[in-house]
């Protein structure tokens, strides 16, 4: 027993000493990051700070290098954050977001850009893309597509009609809590709020848990955290940034059904993004209706192996082409062999608009 204070205290002295290392450490690279915004500025007085080729990369790096004991994704997060942190010394990065505040598209967006980004929360889809067309942010974070509840048909009709560029994907984890308030009187609930697919999310759970409760659509799962706490009989069914945001307990944890439920959320702003090394580019295709059109669309991508991610069909809303096709694939369009068959597409297809070439997520 009389060695532990020794070795323990000898191990704090360590952990100090540490600290003052990666306190100087972290230190020198924002003046590094400093360094770059003054000689980037002097190049230029209207450059980009936020590069999200380089900031890939670098997070890339950092998983391939790590040893341990921390996984490799807390260490990448960890080092989100000093980036973030540095960039805002360059130039803070303005984020609007499908709101209101605490909704899983926050969540996504902080995930993302890092906690020292500015997030704007937006009432609708559309507003996000106004704002970012607009120059009043930076970029804006928008959810589209459920990994059990399918696309989010609203963003992907605002790319129809936008100029917006996507310059980066989230993957998020979705796991929803049922969340009261402290006046709520938990063996009383008899209302449930939430978003619409959040509901179709924890169906089954619901069913066997509250199978009389009503079950109140919102438009978002912070609405419906905020809705509960001005009443003594009712829950909610949100995430974890809502729980806290509007100091709620969580009386029963991850009630989703599918346990890998997962959102992906899409990065949108006004510039294109160079080659990262490992990419994903989206396009959206008019084709003419007639027999065959799919085969002739996709023959292509096949011939020169590029691997479709998602493919999902739109009622054109012009009334000229019968339908459009949302296309993910893997690859750059700077790419040649992905450019070669952007340009075969573009010869067979009534239209073919790219909306952008950017990182595949990395967290």
């Amino acid at each position: 027993m009389s060695d532990t204070p020794i070795n323990l205290e000898a191990l704090r002295e360590r952990i100090d000493a540490l600290d003052s290392d990666i306190l100087r450490l972290i230190s020198e690279r924002a003046s590094c990051a400093k360094q770059v915004a003054d000689i980037k500025t002097q190049e230029d007085p209207s450059a980009v700070f936020y590069r999200p080729e380089r900031e890939a990369q670098v997070l890339r790096r950092i998983m391939a290098l790590n040893s341990g004991p921390l996984d490799s994704e807390e260490m990448a997060r960890l080092f989100r954050e000093i980036m973030s942190a540095c960039l805002a010394l360059e130039q803070p990065i303005k984020v609007a977001y499908l709101g209101p505040e605490g909704t899983f598209t926050q969540q996504a967006a902080l995930k993302h850009f890092g906690h020292s980004a500015v997030s704007l929360p937006m009432a609708a889809i559309d507003e996000v893309f106004r704002e970012v067309e607009a120059g009043a942010v930076h970029y804006g974070v928008v959810p589209v597509e459920n990994s059990t509840e399918g696309v989010v048909n609203h963003t992907l009709d605002s790319f129809m009609d936008s100029s917006m560029r996507i310059g980066g994907e989230v993957v998020l984890r979705i796991h929803q809590h049922l969340l009261v308030s402290s006046n709520t009187r938990k063996d009383k609930v008899s209302r449930i709020y939430s978003h619409p697919q959040s509901f179709a999310q924890c169906r089954k759970w619901l069913d066997a848990h509250y199978p009389h409760a009503e079950r109140v659509p919102v438009a978002s799962n912070a609405e419906a955290a905020k809705l509960v706490k001005t009443e003594w009989h009712s829950a909610a069914i949100a995430g974890d940034m809502a729980a806290k945001l509007y100091d709620l307990e969580r009386i029963a944890e991850k009630i989703e059904d599918s346990p890998d439920n997962s959102t992906r959320f899409l990065v949108i702003g006004n510039h294109d993004v160079p080659m990262s090394g490992e990419d994903k580019t989206s396009v959206v295709v008019a084709m003419r209706n007639q027999p065959g059109a799919l085969h002739e669309l996709l023959e292509p991508f096949h011939r020169h192996e590029i691997d479709l991610t998602r493919l999902e069909t739109r009622p054109s809303r012009s009334g000229v082409w019968n339908y459009v096709f949302f296309i993910d694939f893997k690859g750059h369009r700077d790419e040649p062999r992905v450019s070669a068959v952007l340009e075969e597409v573009r010869l067979r297809a009534a239209d073919l608009k790219v909306l952008g070439s950017y990182p595949m997520g990395v967290l």
